[in-house]
């Protein structure tokens, strides 16, 4: 089910604000630390089918100059002219984003966000080398979007520690949906890795484009809790879910600045509890 939704699922991966994509993270992830339940499977179910009932890719945008890092290519996303209105008003402003990471080991160029990026190499790009040497291009590919995608999701994490305040539940997604498709990869074929990686991109950059401010606030003090476990517990006693989840992000990246970012996200989102 999982493999056989997913690929046409990607290029509409920030539809919803990309909560569709976060809900089938977090249900793949549990499936694969824990029992196979049928209300488990369901609960896949009912996320890919609400991936599907709010799909809709983002607009044909055009490629800007390669940038070296994830931090570097999130802080060079143009920003849409009016950040005001839906989320869909504001993707419908988006023209280009930066090149990141560019052509991975063993692959072709790679589609631009907005080019369905679930299209595999074998479906518009051909072979182009030996059958025989394929397995190891794969191989070679899927580490390196699984080593890019990890760095997106530290970027994005740390980032928003110092731009949250453009709109602090928005930007979450920024970090969280590239973290749902980092845990999903171990559930899909190599082959589907790469496009994983540049669809996640397309989201995290489409997020940061339509809510991010223009000038960053000064890096937050490494104050507070340092310990996960009670990081952790002061975003459950919040009650945001929003600020929950990034918190689980955070403490996925691990290091003080992430855990900054998630202090902030407890300081700047109003709490329910």
């Amino acid at each position: 089910m999982l493999v056989e939704w997913w690929p046409r699922l990607l290029p509409g991966i920030a539809a919803g604000a990309t909560h569709p994509v976060i809900r089938v993270g977090h249900s793949v992830r549990t499936l694969l630390t824990g029992e196979e339940t049928a209300p488990r499977v369901r609960e896949l179910a009912h996320a890919l089918g609400y991936w599907a009932a709010r799909h809709q890719p983002l607009p044909a945008l055009a490629l800007l100059d390669a940038a070296p890092s994830a931090a570097a290519a999130l802080d060079r996303v143009p920003l849409v002219p009016e950040q005001s209105g839906g989320i869909r008003d504001r993707f419908a402003q988006l023209t280009a984003f930066p090149d990141w990471p560019g052509p991975l080991p063993g692959e072709g160029q790679g589609p631009l966000p907005g080019q369905e990026p679930g299209l595999l190499p074998e479906q518009g790009q051909g072979q182009g080398q030996g059958s025989a040497s394929a397995p190891a291009r794969e191989t070679a590919s899927a580490e390196a979007a699984r080593y890019a995608l990890r760095e997106l999701v530290r970027a994005s994490t740390h980032r928003y520690a110092t731009h949250a305040h453009g709109s602090p539940i928005m930007l979450v997604h920024a970090a969280t949906a590239p973290n749902a498709v980092l845990r999903t990869l171990p559930a899909l074929p190599g082959e589907l890795w790469a496009p994983s990686l540049r669809a996640s991109w397309a989201a995290s950059a489409a997020v940061t484009a339509a809510y991010a401010p223009r000038d960053a606030a000064p890096t937050p003090a490494a104050t507070g809790a340092a310990d996960a476990s009670e990081l952790f517990a002061r975003a459950a006693a919040h009650g945001d879910d929003h600020t929950i989840k990034f918190a689980d992000t955070a403490l996925d990246v691990g290091d003080a600045l992430a855990f900054s970012a998630a202090r902030r996200a407890i300081e700047l989102n109003p709490p329910v509890f």
